[in-house]
């Protein structure tokens, strides 16, 4: 492999030759090959955004000379249009990292420096013309940047998880629609209880979705105040006294979304608040699906010997051994996926209380737990809704036989007989196993069309 050399703070060091990234990257590649995970795609690109309107605001600010920020922004741009690319296997960074994301911040900096060079005729490497920290950094730090990054990234992905929940709970509230006449024994402590129906089950799933992402757009938008701008400890050291303001306008512009500036710099460099509290809204929907999925699996049990009120369809074989043997495979999967966002989130706040003074360095751990886990949720749940949702079965028959028989209904009985009385009618129910209509007829505490009235699944529900 041929190779250049490259020199930094620490000294001299061989880079491959073909690469756009430099030295501190391949220091960063040598000091932590930690889990084989690069940082994802869309962390990549919002540093990318990030670049490109720090150039363009350090050009009009004067701190920045035409000739090299227009070829900063052009090399941002060639890496925003082909990240699929000759760019792909530019940023090596394994998500652990150096504290607080330098290393990271410096792969940006010098695959936009070395492409930067090549684009004004020069050799990669060559920074003492074009400098990953003197031009394609100026007016940043990595602790103003890597923070604004992540929040950019998790808004880009947040918005398509958003549309996700909304389709997922659409398909909830269409299978409450289709069940909502199928009246079944409802279930408290997993014991009999009053009626419900079908439906009343399936469209709280779905209002539970929706509560869910109003939580999450909540935290997401929090995510739009900045820190960009604070440099190293929230000063704004080495910038123009209008770069602020004017890089957060441009990288509106170039986001489509309105950022602002923090309400207080150093506050927003110490603290991770934000990022905790998005990955506290993520393990809600977490939790919130979880349930939902074992709801399914227990509703769906049997089919001879478990509740079977419902029937998840088949989507393969569910024993090597047994044959004919189907398993709720989605709705195990989706529990997995909820158990690993749970574990993510337990990252994240361990991550956020460990800020220390003007910073928390541990920032990098927290962004790629949150994207991990919005990845999941948006790479499965439209699966899960196509597969598994969409055609879920009810078994009527099912679900009426045993509200027949549940000496639960005798609740509506207390107003007219009291509740020690109805008890016992409980229990003769449950006993003889046979309708409470038949025992409060055979005992005379009702005539048949008293409890025909008094008991009729409609009314009751």
């Amino acid at each position: 492999m041929k190779t250049r050399i490259e020199k930094d703070s620490l000294g001299e060091m061989e880079v491959p030759e073909n690469t756009y990234y430099g030295i501190q990257t391949q220091r960063a590649i040598c000091n932590f090959p930690v889990s084989g995970h690069r940082e994802r795609p869309e962390l990549v690109k919002a540093y990318i955004l990030i670049k490109k309107a720090a150039a363009i605001a350090n050009m009009e600010l004067g701190a920045l000379d035409r000739d090299r920020g227009n070829a900063i922004v052009a090399a941002a741009e060639e890496v925003l249009l082909d990240p699929a690319g000759k760019y792909s296997d530019q940023f090596p960074i394994d998500v652990f990292q150096a504290g607080a994301g330098t290393s990271f911040n410096m792969n940006i900096n010098e695959v936009l420096a070395n492409r930067a060079l090549e684009i004004m005729g020069r050799k990669r490497g060559d920074y003492d013309f074009l400098s990953p920290n003197d031009h394609v950094n100026r007016s940043q730090s990595t602790n103003d940047t890597f923070p604004t990054a992540s929040y950019i990234a998790i808004i880009f992905v947040t918005d398509r998880l958003l549309d996700v929940l909304a389709s997922l709970s659409g398909a909830f509230q269409a299978k409450a629609k289709e069940f909502s006449e199928i009246p079944k024994s409802g279930r408290t402590h997993l014991m009999d209880a009053v009626p419900v129906t079908l439906g009343d089950e399936f469209g709280a799933y779905s209002a539970a979705l929706l509560r869910a992402s109003r939580r999450i757009k909540e935290r997401r938008d929090d995510l739009l105040e900045l820190p960009l701008g604070g440099t190293a400890t929230g000063t704004g050291a080495n910038t123009h006294p209008g770069y602020r303001e004017l890089v957060i306008s441009k990288l509106s512009e170039l986001c489509k979304l309105p950022f602002r500036r923090a309400d207080d710099s150093f506050e927003a460099l110490q603290s991770r608040a934000q990022l905790a509290a998005f990955s506290g809204a993520l393990r809600e929907l977490a939790l919130e699906l979880i349930r939902i999925a074992n709801d399914l699996r227990l509703l769906n049990a049997g089919p001879t010997t478990g509740i079977s009120e419902i029937e998840l369809p088949p989507v393969q074989p569910g024993s090597s051994m047994m044959p004919g043997k189907y398993n709720p495979v989605m709705a195990e999967c989706l529990d997995m996926i909820g158990f690993q966002i749970v574990g993510n989130d337990t990252a994240v706040a361990l991550a956020a209380q460990a800020g220390q003074l003007e910073l928390n360095v541990m920032t990098p751990v927290m962004t790629s737990n949150i994207l991990v886990s919005i990845a999941l949720l948006t790479n499965y749940l439209p699966v899960f809704q196509e597969r598994c949702v969409k055609g879920i079965k009810a078994h009527e028959d099912r679900c009426r036989d045993y509200l027949k028989l549940n000496p639960i209904l005798v609740t509506f009985l207390v107003p007219k007989i009291g509740y020690l009385k109805a008890a016992e009618i409980a229990k003769e129910v449950l006993e003889k196993k046979i309708p409470l209509k038949e025992v409060v007829v055979m005992k005379g505490i009702l005539s048949k069309e008293e409890a025909d009235e008094l008991l009729k699944i409609e009314k009751l529900l």
